[in-house]
């Protein structure tokens, strides 16, 4: 896979906890949710620049895979790529490690750009552009193993 950006890093507070003393599966989805807005602010899209360019970016669809848990003061980092890009929308691949650089979960993401005057959807500001470009950037082949892989009840042979 190609190296991935850091994008966010926190710990898991205790009100994150759930009864069975490991991080909620809501608090995976907040904290996907905070490196989403952190890579806004990379690209340009801090509060100063959605509202200079009267632009932001919406989450379309997101699909979260927990494959470890994580627990109380954990302290725990994102990292994302882009899996591809157009003019106005994002696929992108985040992974939620901890300090032993274990993958604890992954949240694939579809996002786009949309014009906050309109209300619709609209091409990426070129400054923005410029910054999307220095991201880093997976080719189709290199694709991280659960990214675009339906979920399903697998069939026993």
């Amino acid at each position: 896979m190609t190296e991935s950006k850091r994008i966010w890093m926190g710990h898991v507070l205790p009100e994150w906890v759930d009864y069975n003393g490991h991080l909620n599966d809501a608090y995976y989805a907040l904290i996907f949710s905070y490196s989403l807005d952190a890579l806004m602010d990379e690209i340009g899209l801090d509060e100063e620049g959605r509202k200079a360019n009267t632009y932001t970016i919406f989450t379309l669809e997101a699909h979260i895979k927990y494959l470890k848990e994580a627990h109380e003061n954990e302290v725990l980092y994102t990292n994302v790529i882009v899996l591809n890009k157009d003019e106005k929308r994002m696929h992108l691949w985040f992974e939620m490690k901890n300090k032993e650089n274990d993958t604890l979960a992954t949240s694939e993401q579809m996002v786009m750009g949309m014009d906050q005057r309109t209300g619709r959807p609209a091409p990426f500001p070129e400054t923005v552009r410029e910054f999307i470009n220095q991201l880093p950037r997976s080719a189709k082949e290199n694709w991280p193993a659960g990214a675009n892989v339906p979920m399903g009840i697998r069939e026993k042979k």
